[in-house]
């Protein structure tokens, strides 16, 4: 994922949200330049066939989808907070109708990587910061190591929420589990209540702190980053938003990963875009999901790493902390 696009929908969202604005203003000079042309015509009455700035009427769309219409002279700049409660109201509500749902097909990756690169680079995430991190795992000395990717699991039942004193994150309707780095005041209590360790606390200045200064915060890109707030996972609710597969599943060149809606019971792969129904793949396959005796309801499964495509290759240090971090 290119900077560039990064930038192109944060600044689609800008006026997305009330998108009135900017339609109202192109529409206005258009009518104008028009009605100024029609009024140098024979008659020479160009004041009398342009209406006057209160009676000229403006087609918008509003915040809700609706297409509404308004006077001219009742156009006004958006301000700034408008545009940001807009993000927030949209961020927290998340898309009715949706239960998304991840699945990670652990005989199909080999440490690529190119999951981890797209979502640092869409979420301006420092080297070390990791919404998604790919570790090496081994059943016991006797078996053969594989990688898994570990994102966050927005569990249906997450124990992160319920420890948050000031409801920096949440859970939406639509299953996603988000933080509003606006709100957050850094305690850390959702880290520490986290079990799958999926959250990441801003130690230092963002990765692009200048270059993001002019831009809006999102909740659902979480951008721009905040020092002293915490940061993780967001199955890319902004890419959903527009209708698009997560980050790190569009940049997996080995179908690792499929997403989809649990409500429709379909996934679809990354790579290949095979739509496939969820409950059929999960029975053939078993899948699985981490550590659910402790009743928090994961929505990111696992297909266990058998017939695996590539052999194993490691070619990372081999120290303790790397074994455990991959």
């Amino acid at each position: 994922m290119s900077d560039n696009n990064t930038n192109s929908r944060r600044e689609f969202l800008k006026i997305g949200s009330l998108l009135g604005v900017g339609v109202a203003a192109a529409g206005a000079a258009a009518y104008a330049g028009f009605a100024a042309q029609e009024g140098k015509g024979t008659h020479g009455a160009k004041a009398e066939r342009i209406l006057s700035e209160s009676e000229q009427k403006i087609k918008v769309l509003t915040e809700d989808g609706q297409l509404a219409e308004i006077n001219a002279s009742d156009l006004a700049p958006v301000q700034k907070d408008e545009y940001t409660d807009a993000l927030q109201h949209q961020g927290r509500e998340g898309i009715p109708g949706k239960h998304w749902v991840m699945v990670i097909d652990l005989s199909r990756c080999r440490n690529v990587r190119a999951c981890m690169a797209a979502c640092q680079n869409a979420h301006h995430l420092r080297e070390e910061q990791h919404h998604i991190n790919v570790l090496r795992m081994q059943a016991d000395r006797n078996s053969e190591p594989y990688f898994m990717p570990k994102p966050c699991f927005h569990c249906d039942n997450p124990p992160c929420t319920k420890v948050c004193p000031v409801d920096a994150t949440f859970k939406r309707q639509d299953g996603i589990v988000l933080i509003d780095n606006e709100r957050c005041i850094g305690c850390r209590f959702c880290i520490a209540a986290c079990p799958y360790s999926a959250r990441v606390f801003n130690w230092f200045e963002p990765k692009e702190v200048e270059g993001d200064d002019d831009l809006l915060y999102n909740v659902e890109l979480n951008v721009p980053q905040k020092k002293g707030t915490v940061s993780k996972c967001l199955f890319s609710a902004d890419r959903l938003r527009e209708g698009k597969l997560p980050y790190c599943v569009s940049a997996c060149p080995n179908g690792v990963y499929s997403f989809g809606d649990l409500n429709e019971d379909s996934v679809t792969n990354g790579t290949s875009g095979e739509t496939v129904r969820f409950s059929e793949l999960m029975r053939k396959n078993a899948g699985y999901t981490l550590l659910p005796e402790l009743g928090t309801k994961p929505n990111v499964y696992y297909l266990p790493p058998k017939n695996r495509m590539f052999p194993f290759e490691y070619k990372g240090k081999t120290t303790l902390e790397d074994e455990h971090h991959g």
